[in-house]
């Protein structure tokens, strides 16, 4: 067994972890964070996504010892308290997940693809930007229509942000 520290939504954690054990794993079983998902053990469809270092990337394929001293921020820690993200708001209002499975990859990396491409987004990006992010319930329509109203709210909020500032 192996030491491994990180910061994990905002609280410092630590674990004596087998080498081998994948991020996904230290998160769903050692912190009971259950939210991250394992849907293929392949990294073909996203249910596993989380943000290391403020970017997106699928933890099935991450050993925990690779991110010893890293940030690491999963579905449980986007939401500030009861109030939702602006991004699981707008799948909320959109209708943008059926079964849920896929829902928490979708949010993290639709978060992640905000981060990098900006608050407007076209269904063409978002439609490129998702692949790697599987949804076996839907033809994704309300999923891309949910992304860009959360794209759109949290350019909102942050332009309130920045005025309260």
């Amino acid at each position: 067994m192996t030491a491994v520290a990180m910061t994990v939504n905002g609280k410092a954690v630590t674990g004596d972890v087998d080498p081998r054990t994948l991020l996904v794993q230290f998160l769903r079983e050692n912190l009971r964070l259950t939210g991250t998902h394992v849907g293929c053990d392949t990294s073909q469809c996203g249910a596993c996504v989380v943000h290391v270092n403020g970017v997106a990337m699928k933890s099935c394929t991450l050993l925990t010892l690779s991110v010893d001293g890293a940030n690491i921020l999963t579905i449980e820690g986007v939401a500030t308290g009861d109030k939702l993200h602006p991004m699981q708001e707008a799948f909320r209002q959109n209708h943008g997940l059926q079964c849920g499975y896929c829902t928490p990859g979708m949010i993290m990396t639709a978060v992640d693809i905000v981060r990098r491409k900006g608050h407007e987004l076209d269904e063409r990006t978002i439609r490129e930007e998702l692949e790697g992010n599987i949804c076996r319930c839907t033809g994704y329509h309300n999923i891309v229509k949910s992304i860009a109203a959360g794209a759109k709210a949290m350019g909102q909020g942050a332009g309130a942000q920045k005025a309260a500032e």
